[in-house]
């Protein structure tokens, strides 16, 4: 077994799009439309066969736990790059192009070397090596 995809409702469809497709590696599909619904969307390949369907419409109402705030259900998604010298080398790039670090490269308890970034929407995301 294996997780096909994780989706995300996005408040703009494009930037989303950019930002995983520049700093992953990502390739999009074409755009998906449901014009009935008002929906759109596009599923965002990884080399690794993971795939993120970042999704819009209309009426989807954002989360009301400020950015600090744990909260039950999904809370973030790991990326291993690798290795921890590209764990600090991606972490620097996210700094220096003004993205908040909410997690300073480190080893955690469980043996994972990692940092947490939000995305230009505020997603957690774990960078692991």
């Amino acid at each position: 077994m294996k997780i096909e995809h994780v989706a995300i409702w996005v408040k703009d469809l494009e930037l989303m799009k950019g930002f995983y497709e520049k700093y992953f590696a990502g390739k999009a599909n074409e755009k998906y439309r449901n014009d009935k619904k008002n929906f759109e969307s596009y599923f965002i390949s990884f080399e690794s066969g993971a795939r993120l369907e970042l999704m819009q419409m209309p009426g989807i109402t954002e989360s009301s736990q400020g950015i600090a705030q744990q909260f039950m259900g999904l809370t973030h998604f790991a990326v291993s790059v690798g290795s921890k010298e590209q764990v600090d080398a991606l972490t620097e790039i996210f700094r220096n192009d003004s993205f908040e670090i909410v997690g300073e490269p480190r080893w955690t308890g469980d043996g994972y070397y990692e940092s947490v970034i939000l995305d230009p929407e505020k997603n957690r995301i774990e960078i692991t090596a």
